[in-house]
């Protein structure tokens, strides 16, 4: 009979949570919803992160409002995003030094993915070449020709240590056989443009988005991207498999939550951006900005992520980065 008792008040129990966890995401968002960008205003996770909860609040009964919470590669913002009550009320933006640079590093104690649902990836970015104006190449192939001719004096700029084109510069050396001479830049790609405006630098690698001011200025020119797909944005900017280079880097941005919010408040988020993401409206402004829309949802995202982290990591390990 005690054992019939306490097993009735378990299922009771665990019956009031379930109801409990239903009347949550019923009521969900009950509040503005918190979406924290892990970097400073005005770069571009941030521009792409304000443009789709824009379209996304519109179909909510509350608002999404942007809190750019910058520091330690993006660990300072998503710290605060898994320390949050798991109810969908405060989400998270990831980049690729959420995903690759921090994890790999283990730069900032207490810092996991394990804390994190992961709820979307909205775009895919590819890394480029930029090359200025004062360099005087007009090809990726007359950049690599230089570099072999004289070792280290191409003077590349890639973001520091660990970050994506950090890896790129490396592996493109490794395929080309060349050397550059690699000068890395904290922070955003703004400091990089600066340098290929001033002569400092030959060429940098980020994204093309990134660069779209000094690229419709004429001061500074596409030369490749590191993709297999061509980017509809940059048509005259060829992929790198078009010369029968197999090198695909870049950034990205996912949506994610605190581990353990409810499924059914997972899926009234991931349902809102994704009606967002296939509005005309983000389509036509997101390839305006130059950047690939790369949806895969909560079923998908996970392995996706996690093969990413796999094969970059063997990659880092084979060049002993």
């Amino acid at each position: 009979m005690l054992y019939k008792g306490l097993k009735n008040k378990l299922m009771c129990a665990l019956g009031a949570c379930i109801l409990s966890s239903s009347v949550i995401a019923a009521d969900f968002p009950s509040r503005d919803i918190r979406l924290i960008v892990p970097w400073a205003a005005g770069g571009g996770a941030d521009g792409i992160s304000r443009k789709i909860s824009n379209i996304a609040e519109q179909g909510l009964p509350k608002s999404i409002y942007v809190e750019n919470v910058n520091g330690a590669v993006t660990a300072t913002g998503l710290m605060q995003m898994t320390r949050a009550r798991p109810d969908g009320q405060t989400i998270g933006v990831l980049t690729y030094d959420s995903v690759i640079t921090l994890p790999r590093g283990k730069m900032v104690p207490g810092y996991s993915l394990d804390k994190m649902s992961l709820i979307a990836r909205i775009t895919k970015e590819a890394d480029s070449i930029v090359v200025s104006k004062q360099s005087g190449f007009n090809s990726f192939e007359e950049l690599i020709a230089a570099a072999k001719a004289k070792p280290n004096t191409v003077r590349i700029g890639v973001a520091p240590k660990g970050s994506g084109p950090y890896l790129a510069v490396h592996r493109l050396e490794k395929l080309t056989g060349v050397k550059f001479n690699v000068i890395t830049y904290p922070g955003s790609s703004s400091a990089e443009t600066e340098a290929l405006l001033s002569g400092e630098l030959d060429g940098a690698i980020s994204s093309l988005g990134d660069f779209s001011g000094i690229i419709e200025s004429g001061d500074a020119k596409g030369v490749i991207e590191l993709s297999s797909e061509q980017n509809p944005s940059f048509p005259d900017v060829p992929p790198i498999s078009t010369l029968g280079y197999q090198l695909e880097t870049g950034s990205f941005i996912l949506l994610a939550a605190p581990k353990g919010t409810p499924k059914d408040t997972i899926a009234i988020i991931e349902n809102s951006f994704k009606k967002a993401y296939d509005s005309t409206e983000f389509q036509e402004w997101i390839l305006k900005v130059g950047v690939t829309p790369s949806w895969l949802g909560s079923k998908d995202v996970q392995a996706w992520v996690d093969e990413l982290q796999s094969s970059t990591f063997k990659e880092m390990d084979a060049l002993g980065l």
